[in-house]
C-alpha cells in the first residue's frame, strides 16, 4: 500500500510541476521601462529566471552576477522577475541598470515562485529551464557566477 501511495504522490508531483512550468510559459509581466515581458516569446533557448526585490540585500548583491552571466552567455536568455512595486524597481534600475529584461511580478511573483518549487517563498530564488522548456535547476538563496557558469556548461553538455 505504501508503494502505491508513493507512486500516486510522484504522479501528482509530476503533474503539478508540469502545470507550474506551463503557467510560467503563459505568464506576461509589465516591464518597468514600458512594454511587456512575454515568457512564451523566450522558448527555444535556455532560460535563467531570477526572482528578486529591491529590499532584498542578497538579491541586490547577486544582480551583477546575473548581468555578467547574461553578457558572457549569448546562447542563454536571462530575466529578472521583481517581487516588488513598480516605483521602487524603476528607481533601483535607474541607479543600477542591468542588461537583461526585468518583469514586474509584484506579489503574484511570490505565488509563481512557490508554484515553481520555492515552497517557503524566500528571495532570491532562481531557476533554469533547458531548450525544451523543462526546469533543470532551482536555487533558493544567492547564486555565484561560478555556479551559473557550471550550470551553463552542464546544459551545453546535455544539448
Amino acid at each position: 500500500m505504501k508503494r502505491r501511495s508513493a507512486l500516486l504522490s510522484l504522479a501528482a508531483l509530476s503533474a503539478w510541476s508540469t502545470a507550474s512550468e506551463a503557467g510560467l510559459w503563459a505568464a506576461r509581466f509589465p516591464r518597468p521601462d514600458g512594454g511587456e515581458l512575454v515568457l512564451q516569446d523566450l522558448r527555444g533557448r535556455p532560460l535563467l529566471v531570477n526572482f528578486w526585490a529591491t529590499w532584498c540585500a542578497p538579491c541586490v548583491r547577486e544582480l551583477p552576477e546575473f548581468d555578467a552571466f547574461a553578457k558572457a552567455q549569448p546562447d542563454w536568455q536571462v530575466i529578472g522577475l521583481a517581487v516588488d512595486g513598480p516605483t521602487p524597481v524603476r528607481e533601483f534600475l535607474a541607479r543600477r541598470p542591468v542588461s537583461f529584461p526585468i518583469g514586474l511580478a509584484g506579489l503574484n511573483g511570490s505565488e509563481l515562485a512557490r508554484g515553481l518549487g520555492n515552497k517557503g517563498g524566500g528571495l532570491p530564488f532562481s531557476l533554469a529551464l533547458d531548450r525544451s522548456g523543462q526546469i533543470v535547476w532551482r536555487k533558493l538563496g544567492a547564486t555565484s557566477r561560478a555556479e551559473l557558469d557550471a550550470l551553463a556548461q552542464r546544459i551545453k553538455n546535455q544539448g
